[in-house]
């Protein structure tokens, strides 16, 4: 072979080595972006928890300059913005979180429970459904849970109770579930089935200021007031302090049983 052709079939080997050689830099390099953004993501959080929101928003922005394009880092910058009060950036970085995981049911939520905090309750309520029907999701009672409160927020009761129940067919001894359906049933006016599930609540978790206070107007509704009265004597006696206490002490001096 001459000493041309040797020199033209070196040449063109090296062509074909670079032409393969640059996707597989840019591919490192795009893999060196993502981590970086997920340390940045993490530092972020972590700054977040101590308080510093100063530098956990500028690691999130870093964070979101490496690659936007998770849901993690999408949802660190919804937490972040949302807890410096920045409504539309904090919307807007949920929006893009839920986009980018709406097959995963941790994102969907994460987010539903901002989307309900903040009044956009169909929404929430919608996200929260779609995270409980996933066979992906380890906590599907506390979904259910989370939409009938959605539900409750935007004032459809019967939502809320048909939610509820969803939960407790799951985990009948869910605390929340069962103070949320004793709490429906009486807005409701199902004084019964209020009283009842406040057992079943009573079973499974501490008494407070607040379910005794519940306890007592559920008996004040039966017209039972012997135990409604025993009710309030225990929230004097257990939670003398108490915002509810106070309330009975009002009440009394104003007359009113």
């Amino acid at each position: 072979m001459s000493r041309y052709r040797l020199l033209h079939a070196a040449l063109i080997l090296a062509v074909a080595f670079a032409a393969g050689a640059l996707p597989a830099a840019a591919q490192s390099n795009k893999t060196d972006r993502g981590q970086a953004a997920a340390v940045n993501t993490e530092l972020a959080l972590a700054y977040m928890r101590d308080g510093n929101l100063a530098a956990a928003r500028d690691k999130i922005e870093k964070a979101l300059q490496q690659n936007p394009r998770t849901a993690k880092t999408q949802m660190a910058a919804g937490f972040i913005y949302d807890a410096l009060k920045d409504v539309r950036k904090a919307r807007s970085h949920y929006d893009q979180a839920v986009r980018l995981g709406k097959d995963d049911p941790d994102v969907l939520n994460n987010a539903a429970v901002y989307f309900c905090r903040t009044g956009e309750y169909r929404r929430g309520e919608q996200l929260l459904l779609q995270a409980a029907e996933s066979p992906l999701y380890k906590t599907p009672a506390a979904a259910y849970t989370n939409a009938g409160r959605c539900a409750r927020g935007d004032g459809r009761n019967k939502d809320a109770e048909q939610h509820f129940r969803k939960a407790l067919g799951i985990s009948p001894k869910q605390p929340d579930a069962l103070l949320q359906m004793a709490e429906v049933s009486h807005a409701l006016g199902n004084g019964l089935q209020a009283r009842a599930f406040l057992e079943r609540y009573a079973g499974v978790a501490p008494i407070t200021p607040a379910t005794l206070w519940l306890g007592r107007r559920i008996e004040l509704g039966l017209g039972d007031t012997a135990q409604a009265q025993r009710y309030a004597q225990r929230i004097k006696n257990e939670f003398p302090m108490s915002i509810e206490a106070g309330k009975l002490f009002d009440e009394e001096h104003q007359g009113r049983p």
